[in-house]
């Protein structure tokens, strides 16, 4: 499955690399490809969360039966299902493909970090749909710009952190 992923990745850098001598004497490497990635991701994220909340929720309140969601949290749910593992695809093999953690703690700071983005995005959410009356699709993306600025500093210090000594667990 490993030998899949580097054959995908790549494909996904040369096209990245391509654009990165106009950003050169602006932006490092690797954060001109943590925008393009996080950019296509979210730009993935937005399209699930506007499908879903306009088609499949319908813009109204979704009753799972145990418990009822508003249709623009319900439309959040969906984008982080679809967003958090191309997201890790793309931290880990073609951003932050020099860390040298294990996989398997990567995905779980990677996650921790995707949760607490998660919360941080639902909160903001609320506070701009329901207290704001923003309309839901325009607090999506004010929401996203705040938290794309502490997920790149978090993903590059903790989930895909560079280690010095040989004991990889972190």
């Amino acid at each position: 499955m490993r030998h899949h992923f580097f054959r995908i990745r790549d494909v996904i850098l040369p096209v990245i690399d391509f654009f990165y001598p106009v950003f050169r004497a602006v932006l490092p490497l690797q954060t001109f490809r943590y925008l393009a990635c996080g950019g296509a991701n979210t730009l993935l994220g937005l399209a699930a969360y506007y499908v879903s909340y306009r088609y499949v929720f319908k813009e109204t309140t979704f009753d799972f039966g145990l418990y009822a969601l508003k249709g623009h949290v319900a439309a959040l749910m969906v984008s982080f299902a679809i967003t958090f593992p191309v997201g890790f695809f793309l931290a880990k093999y073609v951003v932050f493909s020099d860390s040298n953690l294990r996989g398997r703690i990567q995905l779980y700071r990677y996650f921790l970090i995707c949760l607490f983005n998660l919360s941080l995005n639902y909160i903001i959410l609320k506070i701009l749909v329901e207290k704001m009356h923003i309309y839901p699709l325009t607090a999506q993306v004010i929401t996203i710009l705040i938290v794309i600025l502490f997920s790149y500093v978090a993903q590059r210090n903790f989930s895909f952190r560079l280690i010095e000594n040989e004991d990889k667990t972190g």
